[in-house]
């Protein structure tokens, strides 16, 4: 069996994407391996079937493989940080930024434009884009990144790790989990009962995030609905290429890829937007952008100028599509514009700031923490996280 190195671009976008949601991870990884590897031959040929005539026509390129990481902060190198910000440490006028590949840079790709070109009001030095969750977690608690952008539950990790030495500017990614189907049977959550959903994230926040939204509505995980977690989401859609009646939770922007190659594959529910209907006081924040305290109290000019360049770039996701898509191409978070373009509308990029965010950040932690407290680092932030 061929591998197709577009797909495993794309699916390394899921870890920035809808795995990063598991910020901590969890030790379920043995066992959805095991359920992995008993799937069966059905299985394994859908694989092929969507490697070979669903991936085939998107344009190619190469990236890390999908996995299930724990951001644990003691076992991250500070090496993961690229050379240039490195040399960047020293000069005093230079802000060093780290994010995540996948929707959690795609609200950053105006802005690093912009500095490549020496436009920007900063000087910026960007650390290589990464699918690992932890990849800049040691640099930014060791001061070798001054502002990053990454997944909320694990932005109240770091800020427990360092007793408060981090905060929030901004809510920067909202959901990006979606169900979808290649029928018409999913019309409502109610609908969900009695089905079988094909999924990764197992302890992780996605189940988390499905399983608020299925008690929500009076579902109960694991007795009104029955969850296949699977190894990755390329296994989660080969049961649904196998299946026309199969369902899956897939995470933007692998949804719309696979929506576009998977004949009548199409969204269901927006998660993002169940989560809302339960009027719960608070939305899902799939990432932050975060500075380190210390930093900001030393530079509170060139963050709040930061914060005025950040505004700027992440409007331009709505305001300016086609530029932002061709820029998501060229810093390698998508393989191709055109399919940057399509899923941009389902990738929730936004700048919120102030008592909105804080409103709608505190309120989704809390319901991570009732999950399972691990989430968010063991315990909640206090308000010196929020900015």
């Amino acid at each position: 069996m061929r591998i197709n190195k577009t797909w495993k671009a794309i699916t390394a976008v899921l870890l920035a994407a809808g795995m990063l949601l598991g910020g901590c991870g969890s030790a379920a990884q043995e066992k959805t391996q095991a359920d992995s590897e008993a799937a069966g031959a059905a299985a394994a040929s859908s694989v092929e079937t969507v490697e070979e005539t669903v991936v085939e026509n998107v344009v190619s390129e190469s990236a890390a493989e999908e996995k299930g990481e724990e951001a644990v902060i003691d076992t991250v190198s500070a090496s993961s940080v690229e050379t240039e910000v490195q040399a960047a440490a020293e000069k005093e006028d230079v802000i060093r930024i780290g994010a995540l590949s996948g929707p959690t840079a795609m609200g950053l790709v105006e802005l690093m434009d912009r500095a490549e070109a020496g436009e920007t009001v900063n000087t910026y030095a960007f650390a290589e884009l990464s699918t690992e969750a932890s990849a800049f977690v040691a640099p930014l608690v060791q001061g070798e990144l001054d502002i990053a952008v990454i997944p909320s539950n694990l932005a109240s990790v770091v800020y427990n790790k360092t007793e408060g030495g981090i905060k929030v500017l901004a809510a920067a990614v909202l959901g990006v989990q979606y169900i979808v189907e290649r029928g018409e049977s999913i019309q409502s959550v109610a609908d969900l009962s009695g089905k079988t959903i094909y999924a990764t994230g197992q302890g992780a926040v996605p189940e988390a995030v499905l399983r608020t939204v299925l008690k929500g509505n009076g579902l109960e995980m694991d007795t009104d609905v029955t969850m296949h977690w699977c190894a990755d989401t390329t296994e989660a859609l080969s049961y649904v290429a196998a299946d026309e009646a199969a369902i899956a939770m897939l995470p933007q922007p692998f949804a719309t890829a696979a929506g576009a190659k998977v004949e009548g594959l199409h969204t269901a529910l927006d998660l993002s937007e169940e989560w809302k209907a339960l009027d719960n006081g608070s939305e899902v924040v799939t990432a932050v952008a975060v500075v380190r305290k210390a930093f900001a109290e030393e530079h509170p000019e060139a963050v709040a100028s930061f914060m005025e360049e950040y505004r700027a770039s992440a409007a331009c996701v709505e305001s300016d599509p086609d530029t932002t898509a061709e820029r998501i191409e060229k810093y390698g978070i998508l393989p191709a514009a055109a399919l940057a373009k399509k899923a941009l509308p389902s990738c929730s990029i936004v700048c919120i700031e102030g008592e909105e965010m804080k409103t709608m950040l505190s309120g989704y932690l809390q319901i991570l923490a009732d999950n399972d407290p691990a989430m968010v680092g063991g315990s909640l932030p206090k308000d010196d996280f929020y900015e």
